[in-house]
């Protein structure tokens, strides 16, 4: 099994909708560890870690969002897999 590892931002309204939470909910239901936090830009930083095709469906996911939030943008970078994650946290 190959682990992957995904750095993703996500802008427009996503501060201030439970993106956050939706996201840690949405990783658990998939399989996925890493963490998600607001930036100062009033974007959404997100690392996702798992195999290849749960990183990929969480990063599909991260286009709509919880139902409150508005996706303008999402950036994601397929990145090295880094020292394996324990769980999936919202960071401050």
């Amino acid at each position: 099994m190959t682990i992957v590892s995904a750095k993703v931002r996500i802008s427009g309204r996503v501060q201030g909708v439970w993106f956050r939470q939706s996201t840690k909910e949405k990783a658990i239901e998939l399989g996925v560890t890493g963490w998600c936090r607001n930036c100062a830009d009033g974007s959404v930083e997100a690392v996702f870690q798992g195999k290849k095709k749960a990183v990929q469906s969480i990063i599909d996911w991260c286009h709509e969002g919880p139902k409150m939030a508005r996706v303008d943008h999402v950036d994601s970078e397929w990145l090295d897999a880094v020292a394996g994650f324990n769980n999936f946290e919202v960071r401050a």
